[in-house]
């Protein structure tokens, strides 16, 4: 960090400090609770409908004590109604040595009757590192636990203390699941009057009690009776389930001060910590103005740059220092040629520094339809990061933990939602670009060659763009029968009896791949000198829906997307067509599907021409009864039999 880096934050923190000076104070005493709600048959009828628990109690108080500090009480009964509820006899709970501790925990297990069965303390959890597939190193630890219920229904209560000495965010209550109901919880936080707390609900409208003592605000939330949602397939949680969000202004994170009353300010906060790591040394700088000497315009220099990137660094996920938020130093990553997504996307701007090209770093949440940055409640909804380039003509966003993404494209990942760049001026929250039907394809071409016997063999050829391309890509490091069983499950594809894939040309966004299939039995049914077929490889579209007349909830596909299939049969010698499957035509507000069959007597071969297009990725709730009509028809549609006889 540099001095001009430690001056801001210094002044920050004086600034600051002042705002969360606050009496002690402890946590709300609890009440005593009633032993009625360790009891499962004491739970009302009506919140055992739809549900596999029940919230019988919860009780989260947090005294917000300064800028990053936080005392915390956590106080939880669930009744555990099936097996599929058996995941609430299970916790994780996140620490970290110098500047999160649990400093309390006990989970005690009741039986039907209420009646206490064990008891676990925290001497008892399984510590480990916070590691996932995505992360290989990490400051941050888990303490976990779980408990195997025997017999339904279980009651489980948790109770934990924390004390947090780093904060970015507050955080939300989250006080229902998906077949879960809440018979009573409450949710109350304590802090300074001058702190700039904002809350914001979502899927709720419920209201917290306020009271004021010397210049501490307490906020108190209440629920009670609250029957369970019943999941609708295709559905996102943040859509439907409730939550309240919580921020502050001034923030300390791993010992860092910033303030995230607006996104600009949390900008700034970011935007200091990557002054001194984006740049490569000077001699290293000159050879990239060397490599790009004859490269004509900006964008051109950029996609080679990003390709060049893509060909020398490898990701690998280091969550280390300030939480992971800072950036190790471009310098560091050309060296070791690896690092992480802030690692990543600061050297590729570090890289485009080196030839005069601008450029932002962008903090985004990340995985497909996540719930994006609302603009105007500033927090920190954020888990990845990626780089805009604010070209003259048009931006240009880049995903850089990717080898074989294409230049300026996205994907489901971080596409359609808001990112904040983190310029020299601090935050500014942009949407980054939405995919259409056109940039996700998949378009075909099939050649099956029928046998006399009923065997086939067939050729494939498939280029794919967009989401369907990053599919295909992901098969070329796959042994050939992994690539063969994904490739089943994929297109939901006849199985072969032998298979060959082979990767073609991957060029400007489109990838090309073959297939060699072989079948020792094509033919649906054998009958004298008639042979059914269903007339293609693979269908387009594989997914019906369950009929739901009352949907509540709008339906999510990851993309938008175009798929086109020409399948060209040849019928064995002495065979010609008896039955050809009939067009159709099928429409859907959001999107068609077309089939054609055309029979050449000349060539004895049929020729099928299909079209898939999906125009919206999210189905308004009110249109999810025609898609699931128009899903089974296309089932129906694609089932449809070609007839061939022996010519008389």
């Amino acid at each position: 960090m540099n001095n001009m880096c430690i001056r801001y934050f210094s002044r920050l923190l004086l600034t600051t400090a002042a705002l969360f000076v606050l009496a002690g104070q402890s946590f709300s005493q609890e009440k005593n609770i009633p032993k009625d709600l360790y009891i499962a048959s004491t739970i009302p009828d009506s919140l055992k409908e739809d549900a596999n628990s029940v919230v019988r109690y919860s009780l989260k108080d947090r005294n917000i004590t300064g800028p990053g500090r936080a005392e915390e009480h956590y106080h939880t009964i669930i009744t555990i109604l099936n097996e599929k509820g058996s995941d609430e006899a299970e916790i994780a709970l996140q620490y970290n040595k110098k500047f999160i501790s649990l400093s309390s925990f006990e989970m005690r297990v009741y039986g039907a009757d209420g009646t206490l069965i064990k008891k676990y303390h925290k001497s008892d959890m399984y510590d480990q590192s916070a590691v996932d597939n995505e992360t290989l190193v990490t400051d941050d630890r888990i303490l976990s636990i779980s408990h195997t219920v025997a017999t339904y229904p279980s009651t489980i209560e948790f109770i934990y203390d924390y004390d947090r000495k780093s904060l970015m965010s507050l955080g939300a209550w989250a006080y229902q699941d998906y077949e879960q109901s809440v018979q009573n919880s409450s949710y109350r936080i304590s802090i300074n009057s001058d702190a700039g707390f904002r809350y914001k609900n979502f899927n709720t409208s419920i209201k917290p009690v306020k009271t004021t003592a010397e210049k501490i605000d307490s906020y108190t939330w209440k629920v009670s009776n609250l029957k369970a949602f019943k999941h609708e397939s295709g559905s996102q949680s943040w859509r439907v389930l409730p939550k309240v969000y919580f921020a502050a202004g001034a923030f300390e994170f791993y010992g860092v001060p910033g303030d995230m009353a607006t996104w600009q300010g949390y900008g700034k906060w970011q935007q200091q910590l990557n002054a001194d790591v984006c740049s490569l040394t000077p001699e290293r700088a000159e050879e990239i103005r060397k490599m790009t000497a004859d490269i004509k315009t900006d964008r051109e220099k950029a996609k080679f740059l990003y390709e060049y990137m893509q060909k020398s660094v490898r990701y690998v996920g280091i969550q280390l220092g300030i939480g992971g938020w800072k950036p190790f130093p471009a310098t560091f990553v050309d060296q070791k040629k690896y690092g992480d997504c802030k690692a990543l996307s600061n050297y590729m701007s570090a890289l485009l520094k080196a030839v005069n090209i601008p450029s932002c770093y962008a903090i985004v949440n990340a995985g497909a339809n996540m719930q994006p940055a609302d603009p105007a409640f500033p927090n920190n909804p954020f888990n990845h990061v990626i780089l805009c380039i604010p070209f003259k003509a048009d931006t240009a966003w880049l995903e850089c933990t990717s080898s074989t993404q294409a230049f300026g494209k996205l994907g489901p990942f971080t596409e359609n939602r808001y990112a904040l760049l983190v310029t020299e001026d601090g935050g500014k929250l942009v949407k980054t670009p939405a995919s259409t039907d056109v940039d996700n394809q998949f378009n075909s071409e099939v050649h099956i060659k029928l046998n006399e016997d009923g065997s086939a063999l067939a050729q494939v050829k498939i280029l794919s763009t967009g989401d369907y391309r990053a599919d295909y890509m992901g098969l070329m490091y796959l042994k050939e029968d992994e690539q063969k069983s994904r490739m089943i499950r994929m297109l939901n594809m006849r199985q072969p009896s032998a298979f060959s894939f082979t990767p073609s040309s991957d060029k400007d966004g489109v990838k090309e791949v073959g297939l060699e299939l072989e079948y020792d039995r094509f033919c649906d049914v054998l009958s004298g000198s008639k042979q059914f077929y269903k007339p293609r490889v693979f269908d387009l579209w594989q997914s019906t829906l369950p009929v739901e007349e009352k949907r509540k909830t709008d339906y999510y596909f990851e993309v938008p997307m175009l798929k086109t299939c020409v399948t060209t049969i040849d019928l064995p010698a002495g065979f010609e067509v008896e039955t050809l499957p009939t067009d159709q035509n099928l429409k859907f507000t959001y999107g068609s599907y077309d089939v054609k069959y055309v029979y050449d007597a000349t060539k004895n071969q049929v020729v099928s021409t299909t079209k898939f297009n999906l125009k919206n990725q999210v189905i308004p709730a009110a249109k999810y009864n025609e898609m699931q009509v128009y899903m089974d028809a296309i089932a129906k549609a694609q089932n449809k039999k070609l007839v061939i006889r022996r010519k008389a």
